[in-house]
């Protein structure tokens, strides 16, 4: 299966040479937007077929058969994995990333994990005389085919500055937010918003159906005022077709309410509405919808 990487006017950069770990419906379209920059790039997957097909998409581009052989000689290395666990494999022991980076290389993760892990292996990497910064993304499958990520980072501003003009290939802005783990919790505050957001459209949506209004029509005008949001833009009409074959998974939003919630618990945040949606999206798996996309919260009001 081929990487779908659109056609994107890059920034101005060096070329350097990178490894990209994890090839996944994220990491994949990122990493062939690193090699469209003119960066050269090594991959790793835990998959290999799916390393091997994108080397053979990608010219010039090579495959690893471990995260150190990757990581070996690289200026930088990104990852995109599933979870804490994942990046933990990736990164430490003596096939992991760290064990095969130069001094002073960063290495830059785009998982959507925990703080605690984001602060574990910045300090992993920081008695290894190298460089972390967690970057969760936001922007979805379509954000990084087309280049246009938004990225929230944490760790040392010195290491941030470095990998910010590379991690651009793949973004429409890279902002550091704070210290070791300001990625992930920022992520989480989004993750909060979009899980309200969908929620309340879905709510909307059904509500206009059952009195009988054309939602497409309602969408479109009250789309032009302050219920406007990327949400009903996007995913509205797609929910109104009752389209969910696209887009952010419920499994991975589950996912990464689980993060938001035990750092509440941590924290001691008040989040009713976003425990109470993380339910709804449980319902939404029991009904077999684990791999539609997250719009489909609209599904259990039908």
């Amino acid at each position: 299966m081929s990487t779908t990487v659109a056609t994107k006017t890059y920034e101005p950069c060096p070329p350097r040479t990178v490894a990209f770990l994890g090839l996944g419906v994220m990491g994949a379209p990122m990493a062939g937007h690193l090699a469209r920059a003119g960066h050269t790039v090594t991959v790793y997957n835990r998959t290999a077929a799916k390393a091997t097909a994108f080397c053979a998409q990608f010219a010039g581009t090579r495959q690893a058969a471990t995260p150190a052989a990757a990581a070996a000689g690289a200026d930088f290395v990104f990852s995109c994995v599933g979870n804490d666990d994942d990046l933990r494999q990736v990164v430490l022991g003596d096939t992991g990333a760290l064990a095969g980076m130069k001094p002073g290389t960063v290495f830059v993760d785009h998982t959507t994990a925990s703080a605690d892990v984001a602060r574990e292996l910045a300090a992993a990497a920081q008695a290894r005389g190298l460089h972390f910064v967690d970057a969760p993304v936001s922007g979805g499958e379509a954000g990084a085919q087309n280049g246009v990520l938004t990225v929230m980072c944490g760790g040392e501003a010195a290491a941030f500055e470095q990998a910010r003009p590379v991690a651009m290939a793949f973004a429409r802005a890279v902002t550091l937010l704070g210290p070791s783990g300001a990625g992930q919790l920022s992520k989480m505050v989004n993750q909060i918003c979009v899980a309200s957001v969908v929620q309340g459209l879905a709510e909307a949506i059904a509500f206009g159906q059952r009195a009988g209004l054309d939602m497409n029509q309602v969408l479109a005008v009250i789309g032009k005022g302050a219920a406007q949001s990327w949400q009903m833009d996007n995913r509205g009409p797609t929910m109104v077709q009752d389209r969910f074959d696209f887009g952010f998974a419920v499994d991975w939003m589950r996912k990464d309410l689980g993060l938001v919630l035990g750092e509440a618990q941590r924290n001691g945040a008040r989040l009713p509405v976003t425990a109470l949606i993380d339910q709804f999206y449980a319902d939404v798996q029991a009904m077999g919808g684990g791999r539609w996309d997250t719009s489909a919260l609209i599904k259990r009001l039908k």
